[in-house]
């Protein structure tokens, strides 16, 4: 496999898993928080404040102006005149495009098939799931109600899609957006993966000819 997978995905709905096994599958790297780590290595920003920025929508200002007078490392006006919350996106919009330059992988979110558009080994994928699908997830991973994994679900698609809006010039989970989005909830977790490797690896045939 020599492609980059970017995984975009509804909470609940098996996506980071899903991602993960591709990645084993085909025995690539794979990212998800592990890009955090790497992020905050080469942009000489804490990693705490790329874990508190992750996929959430632009900060508060009073939040921006505490953060704003720490230093993050880059000496630049423009870059230190910046929201805390845009440079995260932009330390780990860099770390994006330097981890697909070492060769093929997997990425979970995070705007990554944006930062990675101009690639002609892209594969962007999408994963979603039914409502019932998803809380039944969420109540057996985080052992909540199903009022509660119902809100939760509702607030972390809500938080991913005003981030992806914000910062892409696209349009989070539309069809448009990806080369691929498929509903997990019908195939499950296992069918899903078998599914997309079979996709990849036809995409990869058809490229090659």
């Amino acid at each position: 496999m020599n492609s980059v997978v970017t995984v975009g995905r509804e909470f609940g709905s098996g996506g980071r898993e899903i991602a993960k096994r591709l990645a084993e599958k085909f025995g690539i790297r794979f990212f998800d928080r592990e890009l955090l780590t790497r992020a905050a290595k080469d942009s000489g920003l804490c990693e705490e404040v790329l874990q508190n920025h992750d996929e959430v929508p632009t900060s508060s200002f009073l939040y921006n102006l505490v953060m704003d007078t720490y230093s993050f490392g880059y000496n630049s006006s423009a870059y230190v005149d910046m929201p805390v919350s845009h440079r995260v996106f932009l330390a780990q919009f860099e770390t994006i495009k330097k981890i697909a330059e070492e060769g093929p992988c997997v990425i979970v979110g995070r705007c990554a098939d944006y930062a990675l558009a101009d690639r002609d080994d892209l594969i962007s994928l999408f994963i979603a799931g039914r409502a019932d699908f998803k809380i039944n997830r969420v109540m057996e991973k985080y052992n909540l109600t199903e009022t509660k994994a119902r809100d939760m679900i509702m607030k972390k698609d809500k938080q991913r899609k005003t981030y992806y809006d914000y910062y892409s010039s696209k349009k989070w989970g539309h069809v448009d957006t990806y080369d691929l989005s498929i509903n997990s909830s019908v195939l499950g977790i296992d069918g899903t993966v078998e599914l997309i490797a079979q996709y990849i690896s036809d995409v990869e045939k058809a490229r090659a000819k």
